[in-house]
């Protein structure tokens, strides 16, 4: 394995990271897609004999159910000091007032709660889930720079917002002197590339590393187009459908028709061709990969040494056409509606 540098941070990194999503146990909260503590335990053991370090969870995930399966696999796999774990705040925790947000009060107490599910005395990545905007961000970044310099988390992140939010808050914890933001983890992948157009050149100027989630658009990207979807998840995963079913473009098809002659024309899958897309992107440091079985997990690992040309990137991106991104408002919303981010009872 070779690791990178997070963006400007000195931190060292596998180009993969593990997302946690698929952990949980299922009466936890997530559907009858996620994996429980058995089945994630050899995905996570086989990862870091590969070299992994980095694993990216979130307090909400199956109600903390995947901060718990992970952090048990990660003690017993792995060595902490190699090991770069990252979790996130803010979705609801539990009923009441103060259950969600960025408010000081709400990070005080979740990043406890989440080193405690963690098993650890400190989180190497901290991030903001999404923006909360009935907050004042003076608020959330005093707030994370306080547990930062207590010495429970290492770094800060933040995830899918708008650009101009991102640029502001940076600027506040320059003119501040607080911890600043070192990764910007965000919807890309080769069917979905508005960022290009802000948010990456934002952070490419600024030295924040990219972690690209959903990097194979929920599996699109994987098979060819109009294929039956292969796993559960796939079946059931009813923000795939938010975020890429309501296309009617022959946009999509075309791209994932050139990912499969690239595939093809080098006899490897297409998930390593869409990986190695997202590795030659300057700004990109770790895909976050979502794995529920070993293949897919075989295929992340080995997409890293998959160097495209020039001319296979051209005909990757020959067919992008702009699209409406979801916002973090409009998806918020959204993602309350769905079973997997409602709260479980305990």
């Amino acid at each position: 394995m070779k690791y990178v540098k997070l963006g400007s941070s000195g931190v060292e990194v596998s180009p993969i990271a593990v997302g946690g999503l698929t952990f949980g146990q299922p009466d936890r909260g997530h559907p009858r897609w996620s994996l429980d503590e058995d089945e994630a335990r050899p995905l996570i053991r086989r990862a870091i004999e590969a070299g992994v370090n980095f694993f990216d969870t979130a307090n909400m995930y199956s109600n903390g159910s995947s901060e718990e399966i992970l952090g048990r696999a990660l003690r017993d796999f792995g060595i902490r000091d190699e090991l770069v774990i990252a979790t996130k705040v803010l979705h609801p925790m539990r009923s009441g007032p103060n259950a969600e947000g960025l408010s000081r009060k709400s990070i005080m107490a979740e990043i406890d709660h989440s080193l405690r599910r963690l098993g650890t005395d400190h989180v190497d990545i901290y991030q903001i889930h999404r923006i909360d905007r009935a907050t004042p961000w003076e608020e959330t970044l005093e707030a994370l720079h306080d547990i930062v310099k207590a010495g429970k988390v290492r770094y800060l992140g933040a995830s899918s917002m708008r650009a101009w939010e991102f640029a502001k808050a940076l600027r506040l914890q320059r003119e501040n002197g607080w911890a600043r933001f070192v990764s910007m983890q965000d919807h890309y992948n080769l069917l979905q590339r508005e960022e290009e157009r802000e948010m990456i050149p934002l952070c490419l100027d600024e030295g924040v590393g990219t972690l690209a989630w959903s990097p194979l658009a929920r599996g699109r990207l994987a098979r060819p187009w109009g294929e039956k979807k292969s796993t559960e998840r796939g079946a059931s995963d009813e923000y795939a459908d938010i975020l890429y079913g309501s296309r009617t473009d022959d946009s999509d098809s075309a791209i994932i028709d050139a990912v499969g002659r690239v595939a093809d024309g080098r006899g490897i899958p297409r998930a390593q061709v869409a990986l190695a897309w997202l590795h030659a992107q300057p700004v990109v440091t770790a895909p976050i990969t979502g794995v529920s079985r070993l293949s897919q997990l075989d295929d992340a690992i080995a997409s890293i040494d998959v160097i495209l040309t020039a001319d296979e990137i051209r005909e990757l991106e020959a067919d992008y056409t702009p699209r409406h991104d979801f916002q973090a408002a409009d998806e918020k919303e959204l993602m309350a509606s769905l079973p997997q981010f409602r709260l479980a009872p305990h």
